[in-house]
């Protein structure tokens, strides 16, 4: 995901992923959980959302904003061991009805329903607690997963070996 186009909220891209995603940070925040997007896991998938609460508790949002995609999807249960809470991320014109069924596991995965601007947890995710010793892992892979971003936005050029001088 581009963060130019999740700044300009004239953007085409507010309805897509990146707009959905834009809404959920947002609920988030207000939540005090702040997230990453496309974050890598070890498992070879990538979260579309990845976020810690205040109790380091850890949630992951998957972004669906096609019915094809979603339907698609076979490899989302991969997400479930690196985090306490998933739920699916949807834009309010996607029609949500195979969520509810049991391919999706509705008793384990919340869903939120978001747009450029804001977004509603219309299904909460249920409490699925990580080992201790994973969660910690976990957390600490996505602190420097932040750090790193935060650290190049702030500086292009630092861990650039041809930078040092």
């Amino acid at each position: 995901m581009s963060t130019a186009s999740l700044s300009d909220p004239d953007s085409p891209a507010i309805t897509s992923a990146q707009g959905v995603a834009r809404g959920i940070m947002r609920l988030f925040a207000r939540n005090d959980i702040w997230c990453v997007s496309e974050v890598p896991l070890k498992n070879g998938r990538r979260a579309d959302l990845m976020g810690v609460d205040a109790k380091g508790l850890i949630v992951i949002v998957e972004i669906k904003v096609a019915r094809g995609d979603l339907l698609g999807d076979a490899k989302w249960p991969d997400y479930l061991d690196f985090c306490d809470r998933f739920f699916w991320g949807v834009p309010p014109a996607l029609d949500r009805s195979p969520l509810e069924s049991d391919a999706y596991w509705p008793e384990k995965c919340g869903v939120i329903v978001g747009d450029g601007y804001d977004a509603e947890i219309v299904r909460h995710a249920p409490l699925d607690p990580l080992a201790a010793a994973r969660r910690k892992a976990q957390v600490e892979r996505l602190a420097r997963i932040a750090m790193r971003r935060h650290t190049a936005l702030l500086d292009p050029h630092c861990g650039d070996p041809a930078s040092a001088g």
